[in-house]
Order: structure tokens, then sequence, then C-alpha cells
């Protein structure tokens, strides 16, 4: 049965924060370099001002299938959802001086692919290798023989990481929250 990428279920289970990115706060965004929908970027650069980068497991294709159990795994299902609301406040994030970039574990013709279909207006980089768990720690989850990350927003200022969205629920209000805080919103915690 195909399913609705773009539309969230209304009984999708809430994710609980594990402590897996307690760790992250103050860390210095790595070099590393992966490739994009736009390109090579180098986080560190793109991080070396106001950066945001949202972290999803994978998104969907239009009349596809979900992964076996997909809807049940908490924090799983909506990275399309969040991706489009990122795409949807990018104006927003760029008067605020931000540069937005979405990252998961999808192959560079997937991030392409998604990219093109929803006009992202920013880099979608492809991390099939794992190389920001490696290097940062984010926090991964294993289904259907696939190792993913985490949904998940990080904000860094001048190449460190000043904010970690995590657990992110529900996930198409993610950017939303991004920018409230980045506002200096007083009821997003800081």
């Amino acid at each position: 049965m195909s399913v609705d990428p773009y539309a969230l279920p209304d009984d999708l289970p809430v994710p609980e924060d594990d402590g897996a990115a307690d760790h992250l706060p103050g860390a210095t965004v790595p070099r590393v370099v992966l490739e994009s929908s736009a390109g090579p970027v180098d986080l560190a650069e793109l991080c070396s001002g106001l950066g945001v980068v949202y972290v999803y497991p994978r998104s969907g294709r239009p009349g596809e299938p979900l992964l076996p159990g997909w809807n049940e795994i908490p924090g799983a299902r909506g990275c399309t959802p969040q991706s489009c609301a990122f795409r949807d406040r990018a104006a927003a994030f760029g008067r605020l001086g931000a540069r937005v970039a979405g990252v998961s574990a999808q192959t560079l013709d997937d991030q392409i692919e998604f990219a093109e279909r929803n006009g992202m207006p920013f880099p979608v980089l492809a991390d099939p290798e794992l190389k920001l768990r490696d290097e940062l720690g984010l926090p991964t989850f294993e289904t259907c023989g696939l190792e993913l990350y985490r949904r998940m927003a990080i904000v860094a200022e001048n190449g460190r990481i000043a904010k970690v969205f995590y657990p992110v629920f529900p996930p198409d209000q993610n950017a939303s929250e991004v920018l409230a805080w980045l506002a200096g919103d007083a009821t997003v915690e800081r």
C-alpha cells in the first residue's frame, strides 16, 4: 500500500528523550565534507557563522510503500513534512543570517531526487557512510537492515553547537521551533 509522505497520521508514537544527544551542545562542528543536492558541502564551513542542520531518518517517495513498521517506530515518520517546513521557512532563516542544510543516511541519488521534487532551496546532504554518527556521535536506529539517523535539528554558531532539538515531535513543527529559538522566543528552552 502506498502512503502519502507529505501527510502525518494522527496516531504516531511520540519519541522519548533517551539522552543520546546530550553530549552535543558545545561540541565543535567537524570538518566533514558530504555530497549533496547542491554539490559537496563542508559542514564546518556551513556552520562557521550561523548554521542550522536538520537530521532525519529517510524521506519517502509518493507512490512507494513505507518500510515495514515505519509508522510504529517513534520519531521515524515525518521526514518529508519536516524538510518541507524548513523549505517553506527558508527566507525567514535567511533573514536571520542562518544557513540551512538537511542530512540523512540516504544515497546522493535519493537526496537529489528528493530535493528536485520538493524544490529545496538549500543543500540536502547524503551521509550513507554515517560520517556524522562517527564524528559527532549522532544517534541512530536500525530497521529492515538499515542504520538511520534519529530526527533532530542542530543550531551552530561560529563552529560550535549552540542548541540541539532532540527528540523532534511533531516533525512538521521543527522549523518553526528552531526559528522561534533563533529569534529569542522565551517559550523555547535556551
